[in-house]
């Protein structure tokens, strides 16, 4: 059977700031077969979305395929020229991506968004695509079909944003279809909505596709075949089932080790934190957005009444859907948002509920890494420059042992003191992360608040960080809030988990609970976390909005 896509030979070379060409994809096969997804997996910079964009005929600024094929239902993509390879993205193939936000006009609505391809490509009259379009908002399983189109995408979702951009992927009826991590950024629960939705769509349309993923359990669910990339080559191929249970290569091995990573090895059991033994005491917090109400409250409340505690070198995770608060309230606790109610106390004594008004000391002890090291870090200054400012700031370090203890940071936390002048675009994701990480403990401090740092890298670099975290504590005695949805890093290295709901706590539970949750939304939460087996989406037996009910009484 001849395959619908057809990859020989294909290689890609990038020019580097330094004007250097490298070879990133080096001499790649593929063969995808009408209604066969095939999953790319493998670390950051392995060469798995370069390989995707080429059946599109597209690189990456500063990147060029320079040889093999990329054959698209027997046409080389790459041969043709740029207006007939035009005419074929969006109608025969099509792409979903990562960041649906980034990929909507939030100042047009859904539905004239999701239609223009068709309009582009003259595939139908636009009355007729509406109505495709409403037959596949339900059949994306998207709530209020005949109407959702209406709203604007600030209105809906990150997971019915993520299923609408599949709708707009789906509309013009392509044979072929990329979907670049597109769950990467949802919560679990959020994850099996658009997966199972997603599942449903490409059997009903016998669509064939590549599915870029570091999450193996993810790529268990929808993948027919897995192609193992590394350094931009082919490390392993093979059925779904055969790479999750016989995997051949140890860099597979590798990687499925990576999906579950070690326990927090714990001395003694968590028991509840008393006031005094706590070094970090939040009471009752609540916290909101928008204009303020006659009773002082903001129009927006997104944590409510919230309390915890944490202990001297022991670590407390927050877990809960998109929107439940959780950054919000990491937020308020770093002084970045302050709560209209209630306070923190650290070290034992209370702090201001704004960062500007905590001294230079409180700011020390107190840190947070954030999600994004993209953003978090400034992208016209040098490792050099970033790790020096805490260091002149907190502790008034002059040049030569500023220099000095720079070096020792950077060995802290694992990286080359080669790379201390470089920019942060030189630098992978894992070595991003790691950066932010040495510029919040550059300030030497007693608890770090640690905001999903670990959700945009791959499994592997996820373990490494969690691993260097785990090290950390034990070597400076740091205690850790570890935010994340996760729920398996929060597993391995918290000793005492809080879970929120609509920015409400609703349990605290240890880590050893979490095989019997008692709570129905912990209990969902929990059943929501993919599993290394390809049967997993199929046999989940789930009723999310009866649980939600629940906890809305």
């Amino acid at each position: 059977m001849t395959s619908l896509v057809q990859i020989r030979g294909l290689r890609v070379e990038a020019t580097t700031d330094s004007g250097r060409t490298i070879e990133i994809i080096k001499g790649v096969d593929l063969d995808i077969a009408e209604g066969e997804i095939v999953a790319l997996i493998g670390e950051s910079g392995s060469g798995k979305t370069t390989i995707a964009m080429t059946l599109m005929g597209y690189a990456r600024a500063g990147c060029k395929i320079v040889g093999g094929s990329v054959a698209l239902d027997g046409v080389d993509m790459v041969a043709l020229p740029e207006k007939a390879r035009a005419a074929v993205r969006g109608a025969r193939i099509a792409y979903v991506p990562q960041s649906a936000a980034a990929a909507f006009n939030p100042a047009i609505r859904i539905m004239d968004q999701v239609i223009e391809v068709v309009r582009i490509h003259g595939v139908m009259p636009l009355e007729e695509a509406r109505s495709k379009a409403v037959a596949l908002f339900r059949a994306l399983s998207l709530p209020s079909p005949d109407t959702i189109g209406d709203r604007y995408p600030h209105q809906v979702s990150g997971g019915q944003l993520q299923r609408l951009a599949a709708a707009m992927a789906l509309i013009a009826g392509p044979k072929v279809l990329i979907f670049d991590e597109p769950t990467t950024a949802l919560d679990v629960t959020t994850q099996v909505e658009v997966l199972r939705a997603f599942k449903s769509v490409i059997a009903a349309h016998r669509i064939a596709g590549i599915y870029v993923s570091h999450d193996l359990a993810v790529v268990a669910q929808i993948a027919d075949r897995i192609v193992v990339l590394r350094n931009g080559e082919v490390q392993e191929a093979g059925a779904t089932a055969d790479i999750l249970e016989r995997a051949q290569h140890p860099y597979t091995r590798q990687l499925l080790a990576a999906v579950t990573p070690h326990h927090h090895a714990r001395t003694t059991l968590a028991a509840e934190v008393t006031a005094a033994e706590a070094l970090l005491d939040v009471h009752e917090v609540s916290v909101g957005y928008g204009p303020l109400r006659s009773d002082g409250s903001p129009a927006i409340v997104a944590v409510e009444n919230v309390s915890l505690r944490v202990a001297r070198g022991r670590n407390l995770g927050i877990i809960g859907e998109s929107g439940c608060g959780k950054s919000t309230l990491a937020r308020a606790i770093a002084g970045i948002l302050p709560p209209f109610a209630g306070g923190v106390v650290f070290d034992g004594h209370e702090l201001g509920r704004s960062a500007r008004h905590r001294s230079a000391e409180q700011l020390r002890q107190l840190q947070i890494v954030f999600q994004h090291a993209d953003t978090a870090l400034n992208p016209a200054q040098t490792v050099e420059d970033i790790l020096g400012r805490p260091l002149a700031f907190y502790h008034g370090m002059a040049r030569k042992p500023r220099s000095a203890r720079i070096d020792q940071l950077l060995d802290m936390v694992k990286l080359p003191r080669s790379l201390r002048l470089r920019r942060p675009a030189e630098l992978s994701g894992g070595q991003k992360q790691r950066v932010n990480f040495a510029r919040a403990l550059a300030a030497d401090p007693k608890l770090i608040v640690c905001d999903e740092i670990t959700s945009a890298l791959d499994t592997v670099v996820a373990a490494a960080i969690i691993d260097l975290l785990k090290e950390l504590q034990r070597e400076l005695d740091l205690a850790y809030v570890f935010i994340s949805h996760d729920l398996s890093v929060v597993e391995a290295i918290c000793d005492d988990i809080v879970v929120m709901y609509r920015g409400r706590k609703i349990e605290q539970i240890t880590p050893e609970a979490m095989a019997r949750p008692e709570h129905p939304y912990t209990k969902l939460l929990l059943s929501s976390v993919p599993k290394l087996d390809p049967a997993w989406l199929d046999d989940l037996r789930q009723d999310p909005e009866q649980v939600r009910e629940y906890c809305q009484r």
